[in-house]
């Protein structure tokens, strides 16, 4: 693919429309999974892929091959979706990220027993910010200084809002499964 990846490229930077269809269609399954997770509905994810994809075909030129295309398109996509979700919050959506601040740690959790389907929906529940900072850590691999700077948070809220969100999944998880989290 990595043949026919470059010629794609190449097409794209040529202005063929062919060729950006076929870029689209390589690329755009993946990338709205990106934009789902940090997007606060679908719609907003949908625009947030189109204009992914906007900057991808303006912006190729700065692509120069040190790493993989699709890690840089995925960190495009990342940026897109994060700047779409701070436009969403500068317009007064607000939400209670200290839900969860005197949640009890657990030993053991049944995620074993929970399918990448139901791990997703459930994730989907965390408070929004938790659920950023989970993603972009856990699934994208940011450290806590780039999801900082990414967030305009601190490296120590970071770290915060991933332990809160790692124990209120742990929660939620104990309560899908009827099973009490706390020990007797």
């Amino acid at each position: 693919m990595a043949d026919s990846l470059d010629a794609i490229l190449d097409g794209c930077r040529r202005g063929r429309p062919s060729a950006q269809r076929a870029l689209y269609d390589h690329l755009a399954y993946r990338l709205m999974g990106v934009c789902l997770r940090y997007c606060p509905s679908r719609v907003e994810a949908e625009d947030a892929l189109q204009l992914t994809f906007v900057k991808i075909f303006t912006r190729l030129d700065q692509f120069r091959g040190q790493g993989p295309f699709e890690a840089w398109a995925r960190r495009i996509a990342v940026t897109t979706s994060l700047n779409l979700w701070h436009q969403h919050q500068q317009r007064g959506h607000q939400v209670d990220t200290d839900e969860a601040h005197d949640l009890h740690q657990t030993d053991g959790t049944p995620f074993d027993q929970l399918s990448a389907t139901d791990l997703v929906r459930l994730i989907n529940t965390l408070p929004t910010g938790y659920r950023t900072v989970l993603n972009l850590y856990a699934v994208e691999g940011y450290t806590h200084a780039e999801i900082g700077k990414l967030l305009g948070i601190s490296e120590g809220t970071s770290k915060s809002q991933l332990s809160r969100a790692r124990r209120l999944l742990e929660e939620r998880l104990h309560a899908q499964a009827n099973i009490s989290p706390y020990h007797d």
